[in-house]
């Protein structure tokens, strides 16, 4: 079976590195699925779902990141997040409360560059959100 080395990595720590059969993310065009031997690519990747399907116990890691650069190269898969969470790590309480924080904090933006900040951490908020119940459903 053919595999390509995956790492992930954000700017705290390396969050995975292994040996998959298949990698899917959020790029910014849309979704990226890669196998083994795909086209060499350099792309940013939005925030969301990255699954890795593990070539040495067959299952399916989830990580998400909240936006990024992806780099394909022969035999290698390099995903550099802004901000990457385990998926076993993700809290669905913890990301609502946080929605909740933004959106007040939206409400008393005082001027619009503080608007688009809050608007692009609502943003996130939701991709993560959205993770965490598609790795729920998946479970």
């Amino acid at each position: 079976m053919s595999t390509i080395h995956v790492d992930v990595v954000s700017a705290e720590e390396q969050i995975f590195s292994g040996e998959a059969s298949f990698v899917a993310l959020p790029g910014e065009a849309g979704e990226l699925g890669i196998y083994p031997k795909h086209t060499p690519l350099i792309t940013r990747i939005r925030p969301g779902a990255v699954r890795i399907q593990r070539a040495d116990t067959n299952t399916e890691e989830f990580v998400f990141v909240a936006g990024g650069i992806l780099e394909i190269q022969p035999g290698v898969v390099t995903v550099l997040a802004d901000t990457a969470i385990r998926g076993k790590d993700l809290d669905e309480a913890k990301a609502n409360d946080a929605i909740k924080r933004a959106e007040e904090a939206k409400a008393n933006a005082k001027d619009k560059a503080e608007l688009a900040v809050v608007e692009g951490e609502l943003a996130m908020l939701a991709a993560q959100l959205a993770a965490i119940r598609k790795l729920r459903h998946r479970a």
